[in-house]
């Protein structure tokens, strides 16, 4: 054999010893680098899925964590999450004096890097708090997800803004911002567009904006004031038109809206939806399917009737100061009752008084209807008579964003109503309720391998056939509570519950 024909062989059979190495093959690792993956859509190509897992079965690793609801997000070879420490953890706040006593509560905030191989912990940063957020509900200080471009990570925090470290653990930029005005707490995560990492403020008050920050340096690329749309808390998702280029689509309250990626000029927008929208589900190039939560559930037919602003003051304002307090506030009709219970959620500017700007929002949210809609997306200018292909007006889940896999649309209802839709038509193919399931969920569905996950507040997860004529393959239970929305790469599903971080593969 000559010389040249044994350098050949020796060279193939080191190729092929690499690639069959754990160290080689990670390099090609699929990666899910934000929240819910690619593009928002919560599908994976990853096959060999496990179907049964839970503590202890099919464990590839766990990993203790504090306490967080971001979700993981992972590079070839990095797992990156935000948590806040253990040691005065803040609590959720109900009213203005649970708010106070929250903000007493001494926390840090955290950015995490695992090993994705191992989950052995590689560097841990503390975020300086620059503020106190609100926090209401079961919202917490590390609720939005990284989001990596393969080497990088870039996070969010409503008590500091956005910081960038890189792979080592090196902070590369930060941007301070704030403070902010929502009334859960933000839920939004930031994404990556190319060059710059996108952030939607959506606020209960006249100071919402959209900012795109140069990935490489944290410097503000573009900055639009969005003074007509209050709270929201949904990521946004990249639309390609077939002619032109990439926009960004953010659902926001009472509308949806598209802005341009270049500069952030608005494109196109719809409106007449709920006043609190969700993450898209996903999108096959020419529809987008989303959901929204009305206030209360509105069903057509069913909305609280409200009156103009200057009726409310001859029913309310006692004093006569052109405002109206909660304690003015009585009477036994429909209105009176929400406006009374819900009273701070109206209240845009937190000042414990309505104004005029505040009695229109009460009026919004009173008359929208929650809903899910198929959205036709493209265009220029107001679509709002054209885009929606169909509208479900029935009840709809308060937080998790619907999901769309293999031509079915799948949708988890408070309870453990699960629902699959012809995503064609809007017609429901099936509804039942899932087995051993009846918590809340916040965490929304992820989907692969021919399988659906779906994850309740008491760590119950639902493993379905995926099918319009879906069948529940089993239920596992985490023995922990569960916020965040699963990742799912590489024959591996990561899931992060109030403790822990886990690695299940077969």
């Amino acid at each position: 054999m000559s010389s040249l024909n044994m350098k050949n062989m020796v060279h193939a059979l080191v190729v092929a010893s690499l690639i069959a190495s754990p160290l080689l093959s990670s390099v090609f690792a699929e990666d899910w680098t934000q929240f819910r993956g690619p593009n928002g859509s919560g599908v994976s190509t990853s096959t060999g899925l496990p179907e049964e897992f839970g503590p202890n079965k099919s464990v590839v690793w766990k990993t203790p964590l504090p306490p967080g609801h971001s979700s993981p997000v992972l590079t070839h070879n990095r797992i990156f999450v935000t948590a806040y420490s253990a040691d005065g953890q803040p609590q959720s706040s109900g009213s203005k004096e649970q708010t106070k006593e929250s903000e007493k509560q001494s926390y840090k905030l955290l950015v995490i890097c695992l090993d994705r191989q191992t989950g052995k912990l590689l560097w841990q940063r503390e975020v300086p708090r620059a503020g106190v957020g609100r926090l209401q509900n079961v919202n917490g200080p590390a609720s939005p997800s990284p989001v990596t471009d393969g080497s990088n990570v870039y996070v969010f925090f409503q008590e500091f803004g956005l910081i960038s470290y890189d792979d080592a653990g090196k902070e590369r930029w930060r941007l301070p911002l704030g403070p902010f005005n929502m009334f859960y707490g933000f839920g939004a995560s930031p994404i990556l567009v190319d060059d710059k990492v996108i952030l939607p403020v959506d606020q209960d008050n006249p100071s919402s904006y959209l900012i795109a920050v140069d990935k490489n340096n944290g410097r503000v690329r573009w900055k639009v004031d969005r003074p007509v749309v209050i709270s929201g808390y949904s990521t946004p998702t990249i639309y390609q038109p077939k002619q032109g280029p990439k926009q960004i689509v953010i659902p926001e309250s009472f509308q949806l809206s598209a802005y341009s990626v270049a500069d952030g000029k608005r494109v196109w927008w719809v409106r007449g939806l709920a006043c609190e929208m969700k993450s898209i589900a996903s999108q096959d190039g020419e529809y987008l399917y989303i959901n929204g939560w009305g206030f209360p559930q509105n069903q057509p037919g069913q909305q609280v009737q409200t009156i103009p602003f200057e009726e409310a003051w001859v029913r309310y304002d006692k004093n006569a100061d052109k405002l109206i307090a909660k304690s003015e506030v009585s009477g036994s009709e429909k209105m009176d009752k929400m406006l009374s219970e819900a009273f701070e959620a109206f209240d845009m500017n937190r000042d414990e008084k309505l104004d005029t700007k505040d009695w229109e929002v009460f009026r919004a949210m009173m008359a929208s209807e929650n809903g899910l809609l198929a959205i036709k997306l493209g265009g220029e200018g107001d679509k709002s008579s054209t885009a929606i292909r169909w509208r479900y007006t029935r009840p709809v889940p308060q937080v998790p964003s619907t999901l769309l896999y293999k031509g079915v649309l799948y949708m988890i209802n408070d309870s453990g109503i699960l629902l699959s839709f012809d995503p064609a038509t809007g017609q429901v193919i099936k509804q039942g309720r899932l087995h051993g399931a009846i918590d809340k969920y916040f965490s929304s569905p992820v989907a692969a391998d021919d399988k659906v996950f779906l994850i309740g507040q008491g760590g119950q997860v639902s493993v379905l056939k995926a099918a319009g004529d879906w069948q529940v393959l089993k239920v596992n239970e985490l023995d922990d509570e569960c916020f965040a929305t699963p990742a799912i790469a590489d024959g591996r599903i990561y899931i992060r519950t109030r403790s822990a971080l886990y690695a299940f593969g077969s």
